[in-house]
């Protein structure tokens, strides 16, 4: 199922789909309708009871050095060449492969819902200044900002950084954004269970999973 989001009630239109279920490519909301089938769950993490793990808490000292930026949703070469870097590392076969940069700048920019990037970089001398870090590129992530929450649209980063699980940090710091927003809710998008390049969503507990009876919480 799909719908366009286009116009000015984009926005309030995003909202209600992602509370329902659905996902935003460009001006797309989605959402699948599979015969017989259930599998794609859409999760949320309710931030204010959010507790890290320990494993969490590594990850995030780790990180330490870096700091996200939050910057208009406008795409980049720098951006564009971490982003095939990632997907030769982690999604060669995937259907994402052969986007172009006309492809990747539609992705990024594509958009009539609040948008946001968030570009990670170690932090330098002037950070406390001006909030952005110095040097290479490390992650970045595409990010809607919704009346009840962030919802994380895609999010790539450096393989050569791998040891630094940045997939887990960026949605790390993304809920001590979404808090700092004083919204309850991180938008994870679908998870599957059984399927092992998802099931570093389940891990962020509690969530609420999206069943036929609504949001039901998962601990």
């Amino acid at each position: 199922m799909f719908t366009h989001l286009v116009g000015m009630r984009a926005g309030g239109l995003n909202d209600l789909l992602t509370q329902a279920g659905f996902r935003r490519s460009q001006t797309i909301a989605y959402r699948p309708a599979c015969d017989q089938c259930n599998a794609c769950v859409s999760i949320r993490v309710p931030v204010d009871d959010f507790r890290p793990s320990r494993n969490m808490r590594r990850v995030i000292e780790a990180n330490a050095d870096l700091v996200g930026a939050m910057l208009q949703n406008k795409a980049t070469s720098e951006q564009y060449s971490l982003f095939r870097s990632y997907l030769g590392d982690r999604h060669s076969d995937g259907g994402m492969i052969d986007m172009s940069v006309l492809d990747f700048s539609l992705m990024i920019e594509d958009s009539h819902v609040d948008t946001t990037l968030i570009e990670y970089r170690r932090r330098g001398p002037d950070t406390f200044i001006n909030g952005r870090g110095t040097g290479p590129l490390i992650a970045t992530a595409l990010t809607d900002v919704l009346s009840d929450g962030l919802s994380m649209v895609y999010s790539f980063f450096d393989p050569e950084h791998s040891n630094r699980s940045l997939g887990t940090f960026m949605i790390l710091d993304h809920i001590e954004r979404t808090k700092k927003r004083g919204l309850p809710y991180l938008y994870l998008g679908y998870w599957i269970d059984g399927s092992r390049k998802m099931d570093y969503k389940a891990r962020f507990t509690p969530q609420e999973r999206l069943g036929l009876n609504g949001w039901v919480r998962v601990k």
